[in-house]
């Protein structure tokens, strides 16, 4: 298993995409299709294309929630259900 760093989290909540369809938009908010496009198809070098292949590993196994915290005070955060 790869040893992830705590700041490339922190960089999907805070990264914004720079270009296309969803300039903008935080890099954790990108549609899960347009991700798998995207990883599918070549993803861009340098960081931008790290966050967005660590992006794909969390999208496709449905683990986005576990980011809810890192969105700040004015985002809905992750409530466990028991």
């Amino acid at each position: 298993m790869l040893e992830q760093n705590p700041a490339d989290l922190i960089a999907l909540v805070e990264t914004k995409m720079p270009y296309g369809k969803y300039k903008g938009m935080a890099l954790i908010d990108l549609p899960e299709p347009y991700v798998v496009w995207y990883f599918g198809n070549g993803l861009p070098k340098g960081k931008l294309g790290h966050l967005l292949g660590l992006l794909y590993e969390i999208k496709t196994n449905g683990l986005e929630y576990l980011l809810n915290p890192l969105r700040g005070s004015s985002s809905q955060h992750y409530i466990k259900s028991e």
